[in-house]
């Protein structure tokens, strides 16, 4: 169940129209009318999917719960996400961009990023995901070496890897990229990369 409670603890800035419909015991068709209204405040990606903002979404809730003569309810803590995905891409822009969208996904994902292949390493170090997506061409180590160094580790040889980039189909074969790698070109097809991402998982 979505509360605002679980927004906050996520510390989400956006929620997706599910997320708010859950939150307000509306349906999805209500909430769609109120961002057109201006009632709540919200945006698009370029995927064509809204995104609310939790301060107005908190102050709808409120507003509803006064004109009821009701207070908000206590929510339950948020449980802790099972899975865990790693996105690594060196523009922090794109970095937002999978957050947002994952974000709207309805998987039991917790998400982390890094900036670069060095980055991604040393928190895989840390902390193994049970799933990498990333870009290949990236300062320090490139995605190329990364994965490389994940193959040759025993740890981390099984981790499943999905790739998404803007190299062509060329490039990719002259850095030796593993057939059986799935690969994504950029911009990022998030339809079809959610698919493979649940795909991943259920496996």
């Amino acid at each position: 169940m979505t509360t605002l409670a679980s927004l906050r603890v996520n510390a989400e800035e956006y929620c997706t129209t599910r997320d708010a419909a859950g939150v307000l015991g509306v349906s999805l068709r209500t909430i769609q009318v109120w961002v057109e209204s201006g009632a709540l405040q919200a945006w698009k990606t370029p995927g064509g999917h809204r995104r609310i903002t939790v301060k107005s979404l908190e102050k709808m809730a409120v507003e509803r719960s006064s004109a009821l003569g009701i207070a908000p309810s206590p929510a339950p803590a948020a449980a802790a996400s099972p899975y865990c995905v790693m996105v690594v891409d060196d523009d922090p822009t794109m970095l937002r961009l999978y957050e947002l969208e994952i974000a709207g996904w309805d998987l039991p994902v917790q998400l982390t990023t890094a900036a670069n292949g060095m980055d991604a390493l040393i928190k895989i170090g840390k902390h193994r995901p049970d799933l990498l997506i990333t870009d290949l061409t990236m300062p320090e180590i490139d995605g190329f070496g990364m994965i490389r160094r994940l193959r040759a580790n025993e740890d981390c040889a099984g981790m499943p890897v999905i790739v998404v980039s803007g190299l062509d189909e060329s490039a990719l074969k002259a850095g030796g990229l593993a057939p059986d790698i799935p690969f994504f070109p950029k911009p990022v097809p998030f339809e079809a990369l959610f698919d493979a991402v649940k795909r991943s998982l259920n496996a």
